[in-house]
């Protein structure tokens, strides 16, 4: 498994997937090997069962995970695999190293990379042209979300393996954690995201903080190389006691408590597929707000209420504090709706992919073979 900061999951979807699926490959007996990123954690040699790789990376944006991946490639290119996953199609230079390597490989595409504003015009020009690239280079794609996958059916006529994430199911709760943050159970309000433009934590704030609302907002989040979006953040909370900058919340049972006893969650992810944080909120049974978009509202469904502007924050904040059994209500169809995001199935998907990628029986090896789009054209213009 190839391309994130690797196990154990600290920072994304990606790394959530690692974890999540490898771990549950290797307790099926299969020898699984994780790539992780110098700084990721403390932990060496395995872990849950995986066999745990750290290499160092170059710790600038543009350049971190490129760096890695890389060095990635290349040991795997000397310690052969009968499968590989790749996650992140901005990996695509590296794929002719897994070709070269003879490793049948399936590149997980995540979501629209070349959409994020933190992206320059030729950081998207780049992700375009990389995103092309994995569909001409790769043996199968994987999109995590129904709508990824009709976007590479629209775009480049090509398949991919629907292969979502699971959404833990979370009951009975405990609250004492939430003292230390100075919170009450179903009394404040709750946003968790990586501080990046397409996640829309400053419109929520903004919105929040024009409302009437008595209750906190509590915001959980930082991000590498983000400091001028943090500082917007911080600006638009300015001295707004209601709003409460947490920063990053690596302690997984606080993170649940804060799920399971929010009166609402804001999710305001608008690019990236379907987003763990999402799935994990309503495995909790919170009442979800979210980025009205395609992949949130397959998440959600009925049961979600949505937004685009921070008036409408404002307008849904306000509603579900006059009216905050309806919230309960909400959060515990969510959380009914999330028993359809099953880990154990969804590592029984990547365990079939991977032996379909041994026996070079997937129904799209070698799917850049279509070549249904140009690769020259794209790169050409990178």
């Amino acid at each position: 498994m190839v391309g994130t900061r690797g196990a154990p999951a600290h920072y994304g979807g990606f790394e959530t997937a690692v974890e999540e699926i490898g771990s549950r490959l290797a307790a099926n007996g299969h020898r699984v090997r994780v790539y992780c990123r110098t700084g990721n954690s403390e932990i060496t040699g395995t872990y849950r069962g995986m066999e745990l790789v750290t290499l160092p990376a170059l710790r600038q944006r543009t350049l971190e995970t490129l760096s890695h991946t890389g060095l990635s490639a290349f040991h795997l290119l000397a310690h052969r695999t009968d499968a590989a996953f790749l996650f992140n199609a901005a990996n695509a230079p590296f794929l002719p190293v897994l070709r070269a390597a003879r490793v049948p490989f399936a590149t997980h595409v995540d979501g629209l990379e070349w959409k994020r504003a933190k992206w320059g015009r030729n950081g998207k020009r780049y992700y375009r042209a990389a995103e092309t690239a994995s569909v001409w280079l790769s043996d199968a794609l994987i999109a995590d979300a129904q709508g990824i996958a009709d976007y590479y059916r629209a775009e480049y006529d090509v398949p991919t393996e629907l292969l979502t994430y699971g959404a833990p199911i979370l009951t009975g709760v405990a609250t004492d954690r939430l003292a230390t943050l100075g919170l009450e159970p179903d009394r404040f309000h709750l946003v968790v995201a990586r501080f990046e433009p397409e996640n829309h934590v400053d419109l929520i704030v903004a919105g929040f903080v024009r409302s009437e609302a008595t209750l906190p907002l509590v915001v959980v989040g930082s991000a590498p190389y983000a400091d001028a979006y943090t500082a917007r953040i911080r600006e638009l909370a300015g001295d707004d006691p209601r709003v409460r900058l947490v920063g990053g919340v690596w302690d997984q049972d606080l993170l649940d408590q804060l799920y399971a006893h929010s009166l609402t969650y804001l999710h305001g992810h608008s690019v990236g597929g379907t987003n763990p944080s999402l799935l994990r909120a309503i495995g909790a049974g919170a009442a979800t707000l979210a980025w009205d978009v395609s992949f949130n509202r397959e998440v959600v469904g009925e049961h979600g209420r949505f937004f685009r502007r921070p008036a409408d924050v404002a307008s849904l904040v306000e509603r579900a504090e006059t009216d905050p059994e309806a919230e309960h209500l909400r959060g515990k169809n969510l959380q009914v709706r999330a028993g359809a995001y099953d880990w154990d199935a969804v590592a029984d998907g990547y365990e079939d992919l991977a032996r379909r990628l041994a026996s070079r029986t997937t129904a799209g090896t070698h799917i850049g073979a279509r070549r249904s789009r140009s690769l020259t054209r794209d790169w050409g213009r990178a």
